[in-house]
């Protein structure tokens, strides 16, 4: 049977004045009418550079194409190597024969025309239809990837939709024009893992409707597991597996895909040490080893009750908290309507305690954590840290006091300063702070600082740019910990990292809080990540607190739907076939 898309030992370059890297070496893969392929690798490992040499659209003369064949059969039967076709045939399939869904929805959409407009744009360029009948198949659209109210969204703009609004507008764009191929590069990567599932359900849903064929790009082969007819596995740029979907589960060949599967929160105890890549890759650890006798690491485990049953006083405690932003505002500014981001919450954090805060998007979970921080201002409520009341401090006082609280944020690369070194950044507040004397002393304290979260010395005078994004992560983590605090909040801090990666920062903050004996709150939306770092976990919807407890509790047996609904959402990692 002719396959719709066929690849063939395609290897690609990249090249600067300096050298030329290898992207791709050697790769083949074949897609045919109505199957999934999910093509499944860390960052760097070549999967997307593969999925746009497919639209030709890899940078050039950046990119170079060293060898290989893309042959594609479009709706007319013709067979044609997208590598040698013109420039008008490329122009031609694109988005009418072959469509792409990326990782980014706010960077794919325009943010100065409305939803509706740039999904009406693509029908009616590719099918010279009226912008009547072009608005009215956008409305259908919209209604097939389950958007609410399509006209509301129809005239939307980007930033007025959620992540997952935002995602199913470029699905709608991507199916406008019943494409034999969909390219799904990353689609899900960091959204909750509600509207992950719904994402996934709909992109299968699809799929067999309209017989298409699909490459799906992710880093995470759980992810995939419930939607993939086949998967290919790569690793620096080769493919070092492919098969059936239950063959690659049940029966993985190399190491590497024995990695990826294992190095997963959800597979592992709290307290057990995740494995990663290298200690597969490197014949540290094979599918027969146990990993609680090669990597030991014992939880610390935190009670806020000592042994005569006295309860300990607690290091924060938060009281009737709300933090309210005005929506619609009366004559003269007063504000009508309020969005009651966070709404009378209530909590007590102990010494050397991890308290994980999960709950969807919009739930409250982050401007909770900055309003303790008081990097938002509260509209009501207490927050005493140490016994002080930080809404009462004076600035002089929350200056000291802040010297005591961090927060690694979500994305690393824009919490740090893109002209200035990785020394002058996590140096920064120990200036600030006068913790050093000199440029001598500060540099020893950042070296010693890069050295604990396992970066070389050398990477003193390197930028942000020139690193990748769990090493970003890393340096983040090293800022926080310069003024070693005893409180940390911890914000989406592992949610859009490889698999592997997510395991290393994981593996890291538990040695670095073993270390340090610090007290943190863990926001995600993972569940299963938070269920491995938390002692306790307390779980947030509409900005209240749904449910609280012992974080194997919650996790094993919730008490709320939502919980409940939150826990079914999670991939399964396997499911038969």
């Amino acid at each position: 049977m002719q396959s719709l898309l066929s690849i063939k030992n395609l290897s690609i370059s990249f090249r600067s004045e300096e050298k030329t890297s290898a992207a791709v070496t050697s790769v083949s893969i074949d897609v045919q009418k109505g199957e999934l392929v999910a093509v499944v690798g860390e960052s760097g490992s070549g999967k997307s550079v593969t999925a746009l040499s497919i639209l030709n659209l890899l940078p050039s003369p950046l990119a170079q194409f060293e060898q290989g064949e893309i042959w594609f059969t479009d709706k007319e039967g013709k067979r044609t190597n997208l590598l040698n076709a013109s420039p008008q045939y490329l122009r031609h399939i694109r988005g009418n024969e072959i469509s792409m869904i990326f990782q980014e929805p706010m960077t794919s959409l325009n943010p100065v025309f409305t939803c509706g407009n740039q999904v009406m744009e693509a029908i009616v360029l590719h099918q010279k239809i009226s912008k009547e009948k072009a608005k009215q198949k956008t409305l259908d659209l919209f209604d097939q990837v389950q958007l609410p109210l399509p006209p509301l969204i129809y005239d939307r703009y980007p930033h007025q939709l959620s992540g997952g609004q935002k995602q199913r507008v470029m699905i709608a764009m991507a199916m406008s024009c019943n494409p034999s191929l969909l390219i799904c590069d990353e689609p899900t990567t960091a959204l909750d893992v509600t509207v992950q599932k719904n994402i996934l359900q709909l992109i299968k849903t699809l799929q067999q409707q309209k017989n298409m064929g699909v490459i799906f790009i992710s880093h995470d082969l759980g992810v995939v597991a419930e939607i993939a007819d086949k998967i290919i596995v790569m690793y620096k740029g080769r493919i070092v597996e492919k098969g059936e979907r239950n063959d690659v589960y049940k029966n993985p060949q190399h190491s590497y895909t024995k990695a990826l599967l294992a190095c997963r929160p959800a597979l592992h105890a709290k307290g057990e040490r995740l494995p990663v890549v290298s200690d597969f890759v490197n014949g540290k650890l094979t599918s027969n080893t146990s990993l609680q006798e090669t990597l030991p690491l014992k939880p610390v485990l935190v009670q806020p009750f000592t042994e005569a049953g006295v309860p300990h006083q607690p290091l924060l405690s938060v009281q009737n908290l709300k933090v309210w932003f005005p929506e619609k505002r009366k004559l003269f500014g007063k504000a009508g309507t309020f969005i009651k981001a966070v709404d009378d919450v209530s909590f007590e954090l102990y010494e050397g305690e991890t308290l994980g805060l999960v709950g969807e998007s919009g739930c409250g979970k982050s401007t909770l954590g900055r309003s303790i921080l008081q990097l938002i201002e509260p509209t009501e409520g207490n927050i005493i840290f140490k016994g002080k009341d930080l809404r009462k401090a004076r600035k002089e006082e929350l200056r000291i006091l802040r010297k005591d609280m961090q927060i690694i944020f979500q994305d690393p690369y824009s919490s740090l300063n893109p002209r200035m070194t990785i020394g002058q950044a996590i140096g920064e507040p120990l200036e600030v702070h006068n913790l050093v004397k000199n440029k001598r002393e500060k540099k020893e304290k950042v070296i010693e600082l890069l050295e604990k979260v396992n970066l070389a010395p050398d990477y003193y005078s390197r930028y942000p740019h020139e690193f990748s994004g769990g090493q970003r992560q890393r340096i983040v983590i090293a800022r926080a910990l310069a003024l070693h605090p005893s409180f940390i909040i911890c914000d989406e801090s592992v949610s859009a990292l490889d698999v592997s990666v997510q395991a290393q920062v994981l593996n890291l903050l538990n040695d670095l809080k073993k270390e340090f004996r610090f007290t943190y709150i863990f926001i995600s939306h993972d569940l299963s990540v938070v269920r491995y770092v938390s002692d306790r976990i307390m779980v947030m919807n509409k900005g209240k607190i749904e449910e609280t407890g012992n974080a194997e509790d919650i996790y094993l047996h919730p008490q709320k739907d939502y919980t409940k609904k939150l826990i079914a959402s999670m991939p399964k990692g396997f499911v038969e076939a």
